[in-house]
């Protein structure tokens, strides 16, 4: 599974003095009072150029990620106050019991009375096959929107054990196959050989690189990340988007 992470950074400065008489030093080694003025101007300097970077940092780690919501899948309606995105990966076994236990909950008690949308986007962190996968995903989303979701429900629920490279164009096809989509499969098998999508997966990875995702499930709620402790447990995701629903 991705492990989700998160950085703190402390600093400390110990700052030492050492005071020496006067009388014991020759007036070669007393700096000047210039140089002395000159040195304590670049420290201050220094110092609030760091404190400017880490507030800074801050207000753009804080402010909320504007996703293109349009362009990606989404289960519900447009107009829905909360927006959810979900950051995964179809090999994740994480990524499985979100989709089965929370997903399913969320759908019955807040996508279907239009208070909430789901969105997804592609990390593919677990092995190269995750790439394919996501592949496929996009290949469906693009030839019947309606179709992304019972796929992406399917393959959770066909999903083998993450360490084997079980994602393989023929076994995407057939899962959609038995999940009886709406969508032309060989033209999935030739995306899939083709390539086809495999550019937009990079882009969807290289988005959760610059938003600093640190695994899969990572979900972002009206463009704020939510710690790992509330998206996976479905009492704590609940307080959240009710308070956010006020």
């Amino acid at each position: 599974m991705g492990n989700a992470s998160k950085k703190t950074i402390a600093g400390k400065k110990n700052v030492s003095r050492n005071n020496v008489s006067r009388n014991n030093v020759s007036r070669k080694s007393v700096p000047k009072k210039g140089g002395s003025n000159k040195a304590l101007v670049w420290l201050t300097l220094a110092f609030v150029i760091i404190i400017a970077v880490i507030v800074l940092g801050i207000r753009n780690q804080s402010a909320p990620v504007d996703f293109e919501y349009e362009s990606m899948p989404m289960l519900g309606s447009a107009d829905a106050p909360v927006k959810i995105v979900e950051f995964g990966d179809f090999k994740c076994p994480t990524c499985q019991y979100f989709a089965a236990s929370i997903k399913t909950e969320l759908v019955k008690d807040y996508v279907d009375s239009g208070k909430v949308a789901i969105y997804f986007a592609n990390f593919t962190i677990i092995s190269p096959d995750s790439s394919t996968a996501a592949e496929a995903g996009l290949s469906v989303f693009h030839q019947n929107k309606e179709a992304f979701w019972p796929y992406y429900d399917a393959l959770y629920a066909n999903q083998k054990d993450e360490k084997e490279a079980w994602a393989t164009p023929e076994y995407l096809v057939q899962v959609a196959k038995d999940a009886k989509l709406d969508i032309d499969y060989d033209k999935l098998k030739s995306d899939l050989d083709a390539g086809v999508y495999r550019d937009d997966v990079k882009k969807e990875y290289d988005l959760a690189r610059r938003l600093n995702v640190g695994g899969t499930p990572t979900l972002f709620l009206n463009g704020k990340e939510l710690n790992v402790s509330d998206s996976l447990d479905y009492a704590k995701l609940k307080n959240v988007i009710d308070d956010a629903l006020k």
